[in-house]
Parts: structure tokens; sequence; C-alpha cells
């Protein structure tokens, strides 16, 4: 095996490609790191044929898998699989729509065959304009309606993907996040601004980047790495410390109300968490926290106490 100079994340992953080092790869070579489904849906235009839309599915495809969003080495078992789903809303003029951006992350749970979702979220106020044949081009010092918004949630995942391999990991991939937020807003560019609600681009990278918000992203090392990552080896552990996690996270959220980012957590992790505490000594204790934090998937949480 090559030796190379290896993340957090990778030392972790690294431990799962020895499992798979017999097998034989598609190429030898350094893989980039996103490994990502795109779809784009524009059946809701109406009016005029937007058939040419469906060429810009393989152009995000290329734009987001094809280019190296750090520098580290990724091999092809460690690249992150994640979606991106683009719904068109509107047609504003022949070449102007509004359209609606679902992406998602998922990681490997160690010692199984099964991943766990990281993160999954809606953008509903993406405004851009495409004309037939136009190239997607990174540069992220550049604001571009579409690409910016592309470059923002890539490095998003990747933050968020790091985040669940070492404490607080994810930190220079945020950043660069932040870093086309400002641009974006100093544009004035729609989508961008804080006062888009707090569900939007702005407060999301705020949180991330927030100290007081430092629990979120601690738990999530801890729930993927101590929780889901040692439950084969030890079940009752991994559930005393997913308890712990939400202890925490529920001090956090007497301390700050109801957030975007603990609002990720639990619609990601709703039906995983169920599962973990079903039929165990602390489902009932598990069942107490959740309906508090998450009273929204209560209906997920009920066979806890039934």
């Amino acid at each position: 095996m090559r030796e190379c100079v290896c993340s957090p994340r990778q030392r972790v992953l690294l431990v799962l490609g020895l499992l798979l080092a017999a097998l034989p790869f598609g190429r030898s070579a350094a893989a980039q790191e996103l490994n990502c489904s795109v779809s784009v849906n524009y059946t809701q235009l109406s009016g005029s044929d937007y058939g040419y839309l469906q060429e810009l599915e393989q152009f995000i495809h290329e734009y987001l898998n094809e280019y190296a969003w750090t520098e580290d080495t990724f091999r092809e078992y460690e690249r992150i699989d994640c979606s991106v789903q683009l719904f068109f809303l509107e047609a504003v003029t022949l070449t102007s729509f509004r359209a609606r951006l679902v992406v998602a992350s998922r990681r490997p749970i160690y010692g199984t065959a099964q991943s766990t979702t990281v993160v999954q979220l809606s953008d509903t106020d993406l405004q851009f304009t495409y004309a037939r044949g136009t190239p997607l081009i990174h540069d992220i010092e550049r604001y571009d309606p579409l690409t910016s918004v592309l470059d923002f949630y890539a490095y998003v995942l990747l933050g968020m993907d790091y985040d669940t391999f070492s404490e607080m990991g994810g930190t220079p991939h945020f950043e660069r996040a932040r870093r086309i937020a400002d641009i974006a807003q100093a544009q004035n560019a729609p989508g961008w601004t804080q006062l888009g609600g707090d569900r939007g681009r702005s407060n999301l990278i705020s949180q991330l980047l927030d100290p007081r918000f430092r629990p979120v992203r601690e738990a999530a090392f801890a729930y993927h790495f101590y929780g889901l990552d040692h439950f084969v080896a030890d079940p009752d552990a991994a559930r005393e410390r997913v308890l712990e996690i939400l202890n925490r996270l529920e001090a956090l959220q007497q301390e700050l109300g109801r957030q975007y980012l603990l609002d990720l957590f639990f619609s990601a992790k709703s039906g995983e968490l169920a599962a973990l505490f079903l039929n165990s000594n602390l489902s009932s204790q598990a069942y107490d926290l959740l309906s508090v934090l998450d009273p929204s998937n209560l209906n997920q949480y009920s066979p806890l106490v039934n």
C-alpha cells in the first residue's frame, strides 16, 4: 500500500481500508474527496423547452467529483458518499431560475457493512441564471450564483464528515465555507443574508463556527466514534456514551433554545437513535431526553416506552 500523509479522518478509515486491501480497485491513483450522486429535476417548469437543463446533471457531477477540495490524499474507499438534488421551482426568465437544493452525506460505521447519514438539508433559496452549454468554473474568490452555492455546500459536507472522525476536525473546511459566504454577502446576493431566516446558509456557517455551538460539533464526533463505531464491540458502553451526549445537548438547548444545528443533527439521527436504544435498559431515559430534544419526531421514539 502506498504511504501517504493522512488526516485524522483518514487514519480511522485506514482501518476499514485494510479490510478491503486485497480487493482490486478500479484505479490505483488517489481519488478526489467526494463521491456525489447528482440529480436535476425540472418537471415543475412549463411553457418552454427546458430539456437542456438536463445537461446540468453531468456538469454538476463533474464539478463536485473531479475537483480537489482539500490537500489530503483520499483513496477510493475513503471518498465521502453524498448526494445533491436540484429541483427547479420557477423560471423567472428563459435563463433565470429559482430552485431548491437538497444535499446529504453518509459515512461508514466501523465494524459493519452499514453507513449512517451525517447530514441532510434543504436549501429553498437558490436563484441563478443558466444558458445552454455554460461551463461551471471553480473560483471560490469570485461570487457566482450557482457555483458559489455548490462550493459552499461541498465544504460544509467535508467539514461535517471530518467532524465525525476527529473532534472539531472540520474547522478548516467550515472556514472556507465562511469565506464563500462573506464574498456572497459583500455582493448582497440573494440567499446569503442573515435576514434570510434562521435556516439559511449564513446562519448555518455562523453556528458551525460559533464557540457557543461547540457542544454540537463535539457531539458529532462522540456520537459517531464512541457510539456507532464502538457499538458492535460493546453496545452497552456505546449507549451510555450516546446518553451522555444527549444530556449535553439538552443543556445546550436549555441555554440557547432550539437551533438549526440541533435540528440538522436530529433530522439525520432520529430513526437511528430510536433503534439504538430500543429494548435496552436505557430506553426510558433516552425517551425522556429525546422527547424534549426532538419533539417533532416523537412518533419514532414512542416504541422506546411501549
